[in-house]
């Protein structure tokens, strides 16, 4: 036995001199396009919208219950899939969740009433429940430690490619009408293949489940120097979702799950509304998608600037710092006298929402011990697909009432104050092993 084998160390202790390799890159990159697909599954059908209405013959109301489809049905599949994948693993969960969510988007696609659709578009949302919620747990728990905020933050990015996916389907794809736009997505789910050939199992589940030797096979795989020390674990029992308000972690899961719902519906109360809003302040639906298409790339410099920002200053000051300036910007598009101030007020907006974005996907995953962070982060996610169900139909709702655009934006911009205030009691976790 070597020295390094004779040591007994906390199983994240195995990542703390980890180098990041090529490795690192290559599940990075798997796990990349399994989130742009995510993106794009929850986005695809806002900018064609306006066909699905005509070919299936229902107004705004109908659309919005169709764009809601999915998320209502992640809503249950999160808190399903978030226990299951701490008791069979993130690789199967990841993999049978991706996969079961191609065959559904394949079946949607030959919907014949607004009614099958939205029955069918909720078994796919309960399907993409699982690899919507595993993704960036997955990720933090096969990374360096002094890489885990910087590298989970890059692939944040992800969202705005995937939106810029969506937008580039429906310019690309639009005129052929929606099913063909939905058949991409299905076909967009044999990546579930990707992701098992090149993403190994979770070192920290492993050793949770007691199976140290494997543990050890995937650390030596990732090149950890202490690969052959023996591991210890906070527990080998998976965790129950009441085990989330045990002792200690009640006061995070509560205000967890607030901050979850608020930032979400923020963010989605625009994003399922934003052509509509823009052609109501005079642009055209080609213009409209062109703005969305600019904010999507501004996102990206805001996730990037984010990630460099969160390794020096730590989660909660960047965190803070962006949502405070996304509220300034929401304020400033909302108020907006010209197409310029749009323009502008909308990019500050979309800078800083989804650098806070990128920084909370990463926060929002460190929070619980392995027995609980897939329970933990499906919970989460359960509290921001609720928000994702409730916003577009409220803000439809506002619409209909003639309510306007400055006053919707200052409500829709309310709940990122919201998220600010929320968030000053989190600890922060920059530079923490994992439990």
């Amino acid at each position: 036995m070597t020295a390094a084998g004779a040591r007994t160390l906390p199983i994240g202790a195995a990542f703390d001199h980890m180098p990041f390799t090529r490795r690192h890159v290559l599940i990075g990159l798997a796990l990349f396009i399994a989130f742009v697909i995510e993106s794009w599954e929850q986005l695809a059908l806002v900018y064609v919208s306006g066909d699905l209405g005509v070919r299936l013959g229902i107004g705004e109301a109908g659309i919005g219950v169709v764009l809601s489809a999915v998320a209502f049905g992640m809503i249950p599949g999160v808190l399903v899939w978030g226990p299951v994948a701490d008791r069979i693993g993130r690789r199967p969960t990841a993999f049978w969740s991706l996969l079961g969510y191609g065959v559904l988007a394949l079946v949607s696609a030959f919907a014949t009433s607004a009614e099958m659709l939205v029955a069918v578009r909720v078994a796919s949302g309960l399907a993409l429940a699982g690899i919507y919620t595993i993704t960036f747990p997955y990720f933090l728990e096969l990374l360096p430690t002094r890489h885990r905020g910087r590298a989970a933050v890059y692939l944040s990015i992800g969202w705005p490619i995937g939106m810029l996916t969506a937008i580039g389907a429906a310019v690309l794809l639009g005129d052929l009408g929606w099913r063909v736009v939905v058949i991409a997505s299905a076909v967009a789910g044999l990546w579930a293949f990707a992701v098992r050939g090149w993403v190994p199992e979770s070192p920290y589940w492993l050793a949770a489940r007691g199976r140290h030797e494997q543990a050890r096979a995937v650390l030596r795989e990732l090149r950890s120097p202490d690969a052959e020390a023996t591991f210890t674990v906070a527990g080998e029992r998976a965790g129950r979702p009441l085990d989330l308000f045990g002792s200690g972690l009640a006061r995070i899961t509560v205000v967890m799950l607030a901050l979850n719902f608020v930032f979400s519906w923020g963010y989605w109360g625009l994003q399922a509304w934003l052509p509509t809003l823009l052609q109501e302040r005079g642009l055209t639906l080609s213009a409209s998608l062109g703005f969305a298409a600019l904010s999507a790339l501004m996102m990206i410099p805001g996730y990037v600037s984010a990630s460099l920002l969160t390794g020096r200053y730590g989660r909660k000051k960047v965190f803070l710092a962006y949502v405070a300036a996304a509220a300034l910007g929401g304020l400033w598009f909302a108020t907006a006298s010209s197409t310029t101030g749009l323009y502008l007020g909308n990019f500050v907006l979309s800078f800083f929402s989804l650098g806070a974005w990128g920084v909370w996907n990463t926060w929002n995953g460190e929070f619980y011990p392995t027995r609980l962070r897939g329970t933990g982060y499906s919970w989460a996610t359960a509290a921001q697909l609720v928000a994702t169900t409730v916003a577009p139909a409220a803000v439809g709702a506002l619409l209909a009432a003639a309510t306007g655009f400055t006053a919707t934006m200052l409500i829709i911009n309310a709940f990122m104050v919201a998220t600010a205030l929320l968030a000053l009691p989190l600890p922060e976790t920059e530079g923490r092993e994992l439990e």
